[in-house]
């Protein structure tokens, strides 16, 4: 795999203040933020990107789905575990996060969350030509049409982060190898 795991040391130095502040705030810096960092654009797109999700109007479960919903339709195994981590700390259910991780279009046990998870679907397979029945079927459950857009905003960023693990072949690290497979 031509993609190694680059250090504040050894990464281009655009890349490293983006790498400090991540191992600062998780205490350790995971090897998809360190081979994404071979491109200081990509590690500072997806840094700002997320963050700007992070912030929306959705609340973080729903949030969550969109992730898990990118993580398990692009096999990023990487995002999976950091999810399913995440969401764990976010108190989910853990019939929530199984249904989330089994990555099929079932039902997921609540239907708030299962209409998130319907509509991501929908915005991806129609490239975001969402028919007003399924846009008001995602209405109905009280998001709004910022959330829809917010959801947009999450394929977006996620687009981003599971094609580059993907892409650089990030391991899972072993801060997250309790909460994958």
């Amino acid at each position: 795999m031509p993609f190694a795991d680059l250090t504040p040391t050894t990464a281009p130095p655009a890349s490293r203040p983006a790498m400090e502040a991540v191992t600062e705030r998780l205490g350790y810096l995971p090897a998809a933020v360190a081979r994404l960092a071979a491109s200081p654009h990509a590690l500072d797109g997806f840094r700002k990107i997320s963050a700007i999700f992070e912030a929306c109007t959705l609340d973080p479960i729903s949030r969550e789905v969109v992730v898990m919903t990118m993580a398990t339709r692009n096999d990023c195994h990487v995002c999976v575990a950091m999810h399913t981590a995440k969401l764990t700390g976010l108190g989910a259910g853990r019939a929530l996060i199984a249904a989330l991780r089994d990555g099929t279009e079932a039902s997921l046990p609540d239907e708030r969350l299962d209409a998130v998870q319907r509509f991501t679907l929908v915005v991806l397979a129609s490239a975001g030509a969402v028919d007003d029945t399924d846009l008001r079927d995602f209405l109905a459950y009280g998001y709004t049409e910022q959330n829809a857009l917010e959801v947009v905003l999450g394929i977006g960023a996620y687009t981003l982060s599971t094609l580059a693990n993907r892409l650089t072949g990030a391991p899972v690290d072993e801060q997250l190898a309790s909460f994958a497979g």
